[in-house]
Protein backbone atom coordinates (compact mmCIF):
# COMPACT_ATOMS: atom_id res chain seq x y z
CA UNK A 1 0.00 0.00 0.00
CA UNK A 2 1.09 3.50 -1.10
CA UNK A 3 -0.35 6.98 0.78
CA UNK A 4 -3.44 4.71 1.34
CA UNK A 5 -3.88 3.60 -1.70
CA UNK A 6 -3.69 0.14 -2.75
CA UNK A 7 -1.76 -0.24 -6.15
CA UNK A 8 -3.14 -2.92 -8.68
CA UNK A 9 -0.31 -5.40 -9.37
CA UNK A 10 -2.15 -8.35 -10.95
CA UNK A 11 -4.29 -8.66 -13.49
CA UNK A 12 -6.94 -10.28 -11.34
CA UNK A 13 -6.72 -7.41 -8.89
CA UNK A 14 -7.74 -4.93 -11.86
CA UNK A 15 -10.36 -7.18 -13.59
CA UNK A 16 -12.95 -7.57 -10.97
CA UNK A 17 -16.43 -7.02 -11.77
CA UNK A 18 -19.58 -6.70 -10.05
CA UNK A 19 -22.38 -9.40 -11.63
CA UNK A 20 -25.29 -9.40 -10.44
CA UNK A 21 -27.51 -12.89 -11.86
CA UNK A 22 -26.88 -14.34 -14.63
CA UNK A 23 -24.97 -13.23 -17.61
CA UNK A 24 -23.56 -14.37 -21.19
CA UNK A 25 -21.50 -11.51 -20.54
CA UNK A 26 -17.42 -12.28 -19.83
CA UNK A 27 -16.11 -9.34 -17.95
CA UNK A 28 -12.24 -10.29 -19.31
CA UNK A 29 -13.91 -9.64 -22.82
CA UNK A 30 -15.10 -6.01 -21.30
CA UNK A 31 -11.59 -5.67 -19.90
CA UNK A 32 -9.82 -6.45 -23.19
CA UNK A 33 -12.21 -3.62 -24.80
CA UNK A 34 -11.16 -1.41 -22.00
CA UNK A 35 -7.68 -1.71 -22.81
CA UNK A 36 -8.13 -0.03 -25.98
CA UNK A 37 -9.09 2.98 -25.00
CA UNK A 38 -6.83 5.30 -24.15
CA UNK A 39 -6.60 8.79 -22.50
CA UNK A 40 -5.10 10.87 -25.62
CA UNK A 41 -2.64 12.56 -23.80
CA UNK A 42 -0.92 9.46 -22.08
CA UNK A 43 -0.07 6.16 -24.33
CA UNK A 44 -1.51 4.23 -21.94
CA UNK A 45 -4.82 2.29 -21.76
CA UNK A 46 -7.39 3.55 -19.20
CA UNK A 47 -7.39 0.09 -17.10
CA UNK A 48 -3.71 0.30 -16.92
CA UNK A 49 -3.89 4.06 -15.69
CA UNK A 50 -6.07 2.88 -13.17
CA UNK A 51 -9.31 5.18 -14.14
CA UNK A 52 -11.66 2.23 -13.96
CA UNK A 53 -13.42 2.29 -10.79
CA UNK A 54 -16.43 -0.33 -11.16
CA UNK A 55 -17.28 -2.35 -13.46
CA UNK A 56 -21.15 -4.15 -13.14
CA UNK A 57 -22.40 -6.74 -15.40
CA UNK A 58 -26.37 -7.48 -14.93
CA UNK A 59 -28.31 -9.18 -17.65
CA UNK A 60 -27.21 -8.12 -20.86
CA UNK A 61 -26.09 -4.66 -19.56
CA UNK A 62 -22.93 -3.13 -18.84
CA UNK A 63 -22.22 -0.43 -16.13
CA UNK A 64 -18.87 1.41 -16.00
CA UNK A 65 -17.69 3.71 -13.36
CA UNK A 66 -14.50 5.51 -14.08
CA UNK A 67 -12.80 8.95 -13.61
CA UNK A 68 -10.34 10.85 -15.77
CA UNK A 69 -6.80 11.84 -14.82
CA UNK A 70 -8.23 15.46 -14.14
CA UNK A 71 -11.35 17.14 -13.33
CA UNK A 72 -11.06 19.73 -16.09
CA UNK A 73 -9.96 16.83 -19.11
CA UNK A 74 -11.41 18.68 -22.23
CA UNK A 75 -11.79 15.74 -24.20
CA UNK A 76 -13.88 14.04 -21.92
CA UNK A 77 -16.73 13.61 -23.88
CA UNK A 78 -15.03 11.50 -25.92
CA UNK A 79 -12.91 9.41 -24.04
CA UNK A 80 -16.50 8.18 -22.61
CA UNK A 81 -18.07 8.28 -25.75
CA UNK A 82 -15.20 5.29 -27.03
CA UNK A 83 -15.63 3.58 -23.97
CA UNK A 84 -19.35 3.11 -24.62
CA UNK A 85 -18.67 2.00 -27.92
CA UNK A 86 -16.15 -0.05 -27.29
CA UNK A 87 -17.85 -1.87 -24.56
CA UNK A 88 -20.86 -1.85 -26.53
CA UNK A 89 -19.03 -3.79 -29.27
CA UNK A 90 -18.70 -7.03 -26.45
CA UNK A 91 -20.39 -10.29 -27.48
CA UNK A 92 -23.89 -10.30 -25.32
CA UNK A 93 -23.97 -6.65 -24.27
CA UNK A 94 -26.66 -4.69 -25.32
CA UNK A 95 -26.44 -1.89 -23.41
CA UNK A 96 -23.45 0.32 -21.75
CA UNK A 97 -23.50 3.46 -19.49
CA UNK A 98 -20.46 5.07 -18.30
CA UNK A 99 -20.82 6.88 -15.24
CA UNK A 100 -18.09 9.49 -14.93
CA UNK A 101 -16.91 10.10 -10.82
CA UNK A 102 -13.98 11.99 -9.13
CA UNK A 103 -14.41 10.57 -6.23
CA UNK A 104 -12.07 9.31 -5.35
CA UNK A 105 -9.80 11.32 -7.23
CA UNK A 106 -7.13 10.55 -9.21
CA UNK A 107 -3.47 9.83 -8.53
CA UNK A 108 -0.58 7.87 -10.32
CA UNK A 109 -0.47 5.36 -7.26
CA UNK A 110 -3.54 3.98 -9.16
CA UNK A 111 -1.16 2.55 -12.05
CA UNK A 112 -0.36 -0.66 -12.45
CA UNK A 113 3.53 -1.67 -12.10
CA UNK A 114 3.51 -1.61 -16.75
CA UNK A 115 1.51 1.75 -16.77
CA UNK A 116 4.19 2.79 -14.86
CA UNK A 117 7.12 1.22 -16.38
CA UNK A 118 5.80 2.62 -19.69
CA UNK A 119 5.58 5.90 -18.49
CA UNK A 120 9.06 5.90 -16.55
CA UNK A 121 7.93 6.34 -13.33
Amino acid sequence: MKGGVKMAETTEEIEKAEIVGETNIVASDVYAALRECYDPEIPVNIVDLGLIYNLRIEGEKVDVTMTLTAIGCPVAPEVMAEVQERVSAVANVEGCTVNLTFDPPWTPERMTEDARWELGI
